[in-house]
């Protein structure tokens, strides 16, 4: 009993270092981790509507990066995933992945701008390298009891899957992506509105009886989340109030499956 409290200290006290320490990781060596992965990832199509909206996708989240006030070596590399998973997340080395099943939900460019807000402000503050930081390290220290788990704990972490999959943020971590995405609308729009709009719609789907997207699971949803989001307007005399920015004219095309 006294080594397995040991054990469990001494993972808890590599966890809380690897959070404190992995920020300190420049941006530039995270780059090289996420891209031996993410070069390896290839487009769903090279067909021109996919292209288009990438580079649509891209243009925005260069806007985004700009009222962020993001440093100059953190580039944001935007992915446009054709299938119908309703999600997107970021990861390391400032990848963000959209997918079409999550864009089919989108009225407009507003709230397509907070949700990208939110997954870039992940970037910003560094979140995925200190998930990573922190699941490799407890793996690291459960490798000297089991190795056979241990070592499945970090090649999933390391993997291409787990590149994709396995970062998943503590709720501080969403409520300050979603003050900093709101912080970034209010610049580029002079108003908030759209924070919610995404939240509402999985809502009222999800009340009537539709299975809840991945984007409930991978980004947590707590009852008052949409509250929270107004008091954020609140708090910092946001605007509630604006015009609606529309998608580009050919935005529902580019959706389009395509025929490569």
């Amino acid at each position: 009993m006294g080594v397995l409290l040991f054990i469990i200290v001494t993972i808890v006290a590599l966890s809380l270092a690897a959070h404190l320490l992995t920020p300190l990781v420049p941006f530039s060596a995270e780059q090289k981790i996420a891209d031996a992965f993410a070069s390896k990832i290839k487009p769903d199509s090279t067909s021109p509507s996919h292209v288009d909206m990438t580079r649509y996708l891209q243009s925005l989240a260069d806007r985004i990066t700009k009222a962020q006030k993001l440093p100059d070596e953190m580039t944001i590399i935007m992915h446009y995933v054709e299938t119908d998973t309703v999600n997107a997340f970021a990861t390391l080395g400032g990848h963000v992945f959209f997918f079409r099943g999550l864009l089919e939900k989108i009225p407009d460019e507003n709230t397509l701008a907070m949700v990208m807000a939110h997954e870039i402000a992940h970037i910003k503050y560094r979140h995925p390298i200190k998930t990573l930081g922190r699941t490799v390290i407890t793996g690291t220290a459960i490798a000297a009891v089991n190795t056979a788990i241990g070592g499945s704990i970090i090649s999933n972490v390391l993997g291409e899957t787990g590149l994709l999959t396995t970062l998943k943020f503590s709720r501080e971590q969403e409520q300050e992506s979603d003050e900093a995405a709101m912080t970034a609308l209010a610049r580029i729009y002079g108003h908030v509105v759209g924070a919610n709009t995404l939240f509402e719609i999985l809502e009222t789907a999800h009340k009537n009886g539709l299975q809840p997207p991945e984007f409930f699971s991978s980004h947590p949803h707590t009852g008052n989340r949409i509250e929270n989001i107004t008091a954020l307007a609140t708090m910092h005399q946001w605007s509630t109030t604006g015009a609606i920015t529309p998608l580009p004219p050919h935005f529902k095309h580019w959706l389009k499956p395509a025929k490569d």
